[in-house]
């Protein structure tokens, strides 16, 4: 990596290569190194999913904030966290720890490879559907979705996604990336038609079953019914007595948190969420 750094205020751009650069703050970075230090030095082996998420609770939630360049940067934020960076982060940290890699550089490039197709920071390359995000990371070998058995998989989702190209206003740099709009749309119509099993909601009742089927630090994607949409929302799962709980970056909190409603009592309050598809990081 080409060491030249440029500091900006408050900000640090490494220029790594075209169209991978890194945007971070000293606290941003001095953050990923407390976190890693707290993973190198905890005894024994603890659910790293779970470990790195409770050690995110209060975070502030932010949206959007990837969206801060007129260009496409890899950014590495943990001050503000929405759900999906949330996730991002939590996984990259996991992945450093579970491999022994206690560094910044290791952190950035599995941030880069978890967030990008191909780990190439393109605004079209993001993956800003969920469904694409599982494709890209199933086949980066880094999680599986996990739809069997059947009970409680009893649902299946047909993926119908094009709110990213029916709303291009409120996606900015959709219009500063050469083709990007259409580029998005082309991965819009690849995901469409695809078929999933998920969870329904009715069926999160705390059971044996249920607690075989998900595992504490599975990432959990909450199905919508919302049009041009597949998730909502994302999640990790952790289990309590009373049931399934879901730490998540909560917009309706304003912070990161171990949300105190079970999942099942949680969605009974969204009409629009209809049930959980279960994506498990690989060799946890």
């Amino acid at each position: 990596m080409n060491k030249h750094l440029i500091l900006l205020p408050l900000l640090l751009v490494v220029l790594a290569a075209p169209a991978q650069r890194i945007q971070f703050t000293h606290t941003d970075s001095s953050q990923v190194a407390a976190l890693l230090h707290k993973a190198a030095t905890t005894k024994g082996k603890p659910n790293w999913m779970v470990f790195f998420a409770r050690s995110l609770k209060g975070r502030p939630y932010v949206s959007k904030t990837l969206e801060v360049n007129k260009q496409e940067q890899l950014i590495v934020n943990l001050r503000q966290l929405d759900c999906t960076t949330y996730v991002e982060n939590v996984l990259a940290l996991t992945l450093c720890a579970r491999n022994h890699q206690y560094n910044f550089n290791s952190f950035t490039a599995y941030l880069r490879k978890i967030r990008y197709q191909g780990g190439k920071v393109e605004y079209a390359l993001r993956n800003h559907y969920f469904s694409q995000w599982i494709i890209s990371n199933t086949s980066n070998h880094l999680v599986k979705e996990i739809q069997q058995p059947v009970p409680p998989f009893t649902e299946t989702q047909r993926i119908s996604v094009d709110y990213m190209s029916r709303h291009p206003q409120l996606y900015p740099l959709m219009s500063t990336e050469k083709n990007a709009k259409a580029r998005i749309k082309t991965m819009e119509q690849r995901l469409t038609g695809l078929t999933v099993r998920y969870i329904p909601k009715n069926a999160l009742a705390d059971s044996p079953l249920l607690r075989r089927t998900i595992h504490d630090g599975d990432i959990l994607a909450i199905v919508t019914r919302k049009p041009g949409l597949d998730t909502s929302h994302i999640g990790i799962a952790v289990w309590h007595k009373d049931g399934l709980h879901l730490l998540n970056a909560s917009q309706i909190r304003h912070k990161v948190v171990e949300e105190p409603l079970t999942l099942k009592a949680y969605m009974q309050q969204h009409p629009s969420q209809v049930g959980i598809r279960v994506i498990r990081v690989v060799g946890l």
